[in-house]
């Protein structure tokens, strides 16, 4: 799905499956539809789900088409008239979505960079459906998709070249959702909406499940920036936030004692991410091992979507939902 250009949009360049560090990538034409895929000099057109492979040649990519091959230093895939499209992207044998937008893939050191450069509000419906709670009401979605959209807006590129990846990392992205579907329709009735505070857009942050309360940037070791991020209770998570435990040795279970984000998602790069899932946990030495005992997911900080979607449930507004989770902030449309 292609979402039409809201008046305040603007291209987002997000990375995909670059946790998966291919090597090769194969983009699809879907049925009853053409591609253009131009490599320097030459075009190439894919159309009723033809397909070209690609692979990695160091700074390179070969393209596979059939029986033609060449080598390019970037892959560029547009419509006829040099605009986004939709298309399929795979890593063989691992995952494949479906994208809407110009697809750019490059060579470095032996893996595929891809690029898709999508229009903001179809890179918000994507967010929304990829990292809401499941089953949210829609005040709830329309909540999630104004901070989606600050976020973006509001925030620095984050690697480069690129401005944003799928991951948590930034925000997680998967396929467009249809048209009809609720994130679509959240992000469509929240059309240009974002976060303000004293009149400029926030880059707002948001959480899985804050396991009671939310935390202030200075609680997780974060450098206060012009938000405070106000710390507020929050009923649903005090009495039903997901609780989780683990034993870690003593080495590690240090790391958290400050309870710093930085130190945990650190920690989580090695012992994997279920390990400590959250920032709101205690520790206890029972012999060798340090008990980890903990509620909620996530860092905690902003608003929070176990706790959205349970006051939508009680019939809160989404414009409510954001002034409770991020106090003396406004949605409204950016001046520029």
């Amino acid at each position: 799905m292609l979402v039409p250009r809201a008046s305040t949009a603007r291209d987002l360049r997000i990375g995909v499956f670059g946790l998966f560090h291919p090597k090769r990538l194969i983009v699809s034409s879907l049925p009853t539809q053409t591609i253009i895929c131009n490599a320097g000099i030459h075009q190439v057109v894919l159309s009723d789900g033809s397909r070209a492979s690609l692979s990695s040649e160091g700074n390179k990519v070969r393209v596979q088409i059939n029986d033609e091959s060449l080598v390019t230093s970037e892959l560029l895939v547009t419509d006829r008239m040099g605009r986004g499209t939709e298309f399929l992207l795979s890593v063989p044998g691992r995952i494949s979505r479906r994208f809407g937008g110009k697809l750019t893939v490059t060579g470095q050191t032996g893996e595929l960079v891809a690029m898709v450069e999508m229009d903001l509000e179809t890179a918000v419906a994507s967010a929304v459906s990829a990292e809401s709670v499941p089953g949210a009401p829609l005040e709830a979605l329309k909540a999630q998709a104004v901070a989606t959209r600050s976020y973006y807006l509001a925030s620095q590129s984050r690697h480069g070249q690129i401005d944003f990846c799928d991951t948590t990392h930034c925000q997680f992205l998967r396929e467009a959702p249809p048209p009809h579907s609720p994130a679509a329709q959240a992000t469509a009735a929240t059309h240009d909406l974002v976060l303000l505070y004293d009149g400029a857009t926030l880059p707002a942050l948001f959480t899985g499940s804050c396991g009671g309360r939310t935390r202030t940037l200075a609680e997780i070791g974060l450098t206060p920036a012009r938000y405070p991020y106000f710390s507020v209770p929050c009923n649903y998570c005090q009495r039903h936030a997901p609780r989780w435990s683990a034993q870690l040795e003593i080495k590690d279970a240090a790391q958290l004692a400050s309870h710093s984000e930085g130190d945990r998602l650190r920690l989580g790069r090695i012992l994997g991410w279920n390990a400590v899932p959250g920032n709101n946990y205690q520790l206890q030495r029972e012999g060798d091992v340090v008990v980890v005992e903990g509620s909620g997911k996530g860092h905690g900080v902003g608003l929070c979507q176990l706790g959205a979607a349970w006051m939508a449930r009680q019939g809160y507004g989404f414009q409510e939902i954001l002034a409770y989770y991020y106090p003396n902030t406004v949605a409204g449309t950016p001046s520029n």
